[in-house]
């Protein structure tokens, strides 16, 4: 029965029933989160979850305790992988007026990225495929090139990931 549940479905073999039934419990019935598509955990909060575009096999918050902040867009590749505790932060208050959000470009994550635990990504940062950002890491600044591991406040450069070895998944 759990199988076939599964795969009618569409649910991911990694999780348990129960996080698809608190899902159904926070987002339809409650209305949390209700405007996302995707399952996402109950203690996640997303804001303006129709402006969040992720790609194939990427779930924005399924992680507990992420808080997407949507607001100036957020686009994420595939096959990115987004741990607990992680904040995308779009907009921001305006200095002079903590009423008004400010404009600025969407935050732009590239495929097979890798986003550690309690890592926060700022408003117009753009990072290239396979970049992976530390725990803890704050991202002020873009890292377009992509390739690499970065840690730190604010997130720098560690080291460049090998091109060749960074192979792609197998869609089977």
């Amino acid at each position: 029965m759990n199988k076939w549940l599964r795969k009618i479905m569409g649910w991911r073999t990694e999780y348990p029933i129960s996080f698809y039934l608190t899902d159904f419990l926070f987002r339809k019935i409650l209305r949390q989160n209700a405007d996302v598509k995707w399952p996402v955990h109950f203690t996640s909060t997303i804001r303006s979850g129709n402006r969040l575009i992720a790609g194939k096999e990427t779930f924005p918050g399924d992680s507990p305790n992420n808080y997407i902040n949507a607001a100036n867009y957020i686009y994420i590749g595939d096959f990115t992988n987004i741990g607990p505790n992680v904040s995308f932060i779009s907009a921001n208050h305006d200095v002079y007026i903590n009423s008004k959000m400010t404009a600025s470009n969407p935050i732009r994550i590239g495929n097979h990225c890798w986003l550690g635990s309690h890592s926060v990504i700022l408003p117009e940062v753009v990072l290239g495929d396979y970049t992976i950002v530390g725990a803890g890491a704050v991202v002020t600044k873009s890292f377009e090139e992509g390739y690499c591991i970065l840690a730190g406040n604010p997130a720098k450069v560690l080291r460049y990931l090998e091109k060749e070895k960074c192979g792609e998944i197998s869609e089977s």
